[in-house]
Formats: C-alpha cells, structure tokens, sequence
C-alpha cells in the first residue's frame, strides 16, 4: 500500500472548490475501495489510540472519540498537549498523496477514530497560532462514512459533505477563519470510522 501509484488515477478526480471566504478541495475517491479497507484495518490496529481530556467552557472533559497524534512536532489546544509518535509507513504513504494534491508538505496529522455514531467533532476553527494564518488541512477517511457540516460564521451558510471510506477534503486560504466546522453525532447505527487529518504546525 506504500506504492503512490496507488493514489495517482484517484487523484485526478478531484477539484478545488471556492467558496465565500475560503477554498476547498474535493476528492470523493482519492483512495480505493479495496486500498481504503486495507488501511482502516491497519490504521486501526497499528496507531495508540486514546480518549484524551480537554478543557471545555472551565471544565475538563473526556473527548467523544479517540486520537493519537504523529509526526515531528507538538501540538496544543482546548489545554491539551499532544506529543508526536514516530510516523509509519501507511501515515507516510497517505501524508506524500495528500502533498502531492496540496503542493506543500505537512509535519504532523491527528488521527480520530469514531467508535459509533455517538462520537462526533463539536464545532470549532483550527486556528490555532502555531497553524498559521491561512493553514491547509489535509482531512482523509477511511469506514463507515459520515456527515461533515461547514456554516461560515457570519452568513450563516451551510455546506455539507458526505465523507465516505477513501475521501479527501481539503480545507485552505481564508477558511479556519470565516468557517467552523464539525462532525455531528447521529442515533444512526455507525460503524467505525478514522479520520486523518495532516497539517503544518509551524
């Protein structure tokens, strides 16, 4: 799965989306079908997986989902810091695919793994300084697929995707700072999902 030639008939499919105050890049099928189920099951058995706690609204809370966090720098936010593990082949792989389609090269991805449909993303902009100001975020799927929602912060505008097993998104320019985002949960019975998401911290 290491081959990027895997990736290359994929890649093709994809387009750059613009939206109001922002930049998008949509890839449905950036990953097989056969390639995608191969690395959830990798992914799944392979990353250190941890329910983290994170500071919320003056109160510390258990994160609705897991994470682990590679690559070769530290990140912090909602007063978590995450220290990096080594990167594998399959992060490596996938990370050399999605800078391919980006045109830059990102050091660091938080993986998230969705148990149920119960485990969601609440709303939030990665704007953290260490991100930069215009920061691109390489966001790929692999399971059961699921609902992500972007509302631009002040138009109220919504747009919707479907992320299913083998999807990229991209979200760059001026979009952390005019959209938030999130995975909502739903009372559908959901089968795991992993989400990569590979960014710059700076």
């Amino acid at each position: 799965m290491e081959n990027l030639d895997l990736f290359s008939s994929h890649a093709e499919s994809g387009e750059w989306l613009d939206i109001p105050d922002g930049k998008l890049y949509w890839a449905p099928e950036f990953i097989s079908d056969v390639d995608s189920e191969a690395y959830f099951r990798q992914l799944s058995a392979e990353l250190n997986w941890q329910q983290e706690t994170i500071r919320m609204f003056g109160r510390d809370i258990l994160q609705p989902r897991l994470q682990a966090w590679y690559g070769e720098a530290v990140y912090t936010y909602s007063g978590l810091t995450m220290n990096p593990a080594p990167w594998t082949p399959s992060l490596l792989a996938i990370k050399t695919a999605c800078e391919q389609v980006c045109d830059r090269s990102f050091n660091s991805v938080l993986a998230n793994l969705y148990r149920d449909g119960q485990d969601y993303m609440g709303w939030h902009q990665d704007n953290e300084a260490e991100l930069g100001l215009q920061p691109v975020i390489a966001s790929v799927s692999f399971g059961e697929e699921r609902r992500f929602v972007l509302t631009h912060l002040e138009s109220k505008q919504k747009k919707e995707f479907n992320l299913k097993s083998g999807s990229l998104l991209v979200m760059a320019g001026t979009t952390q700072q005019f959209w938030s985002h999130s995975v909502p949960k739903t009372q559908r019975p959901k089968s795991p999902r992993i989400n990569l998401t590979y960014r710059t911290i700076l």
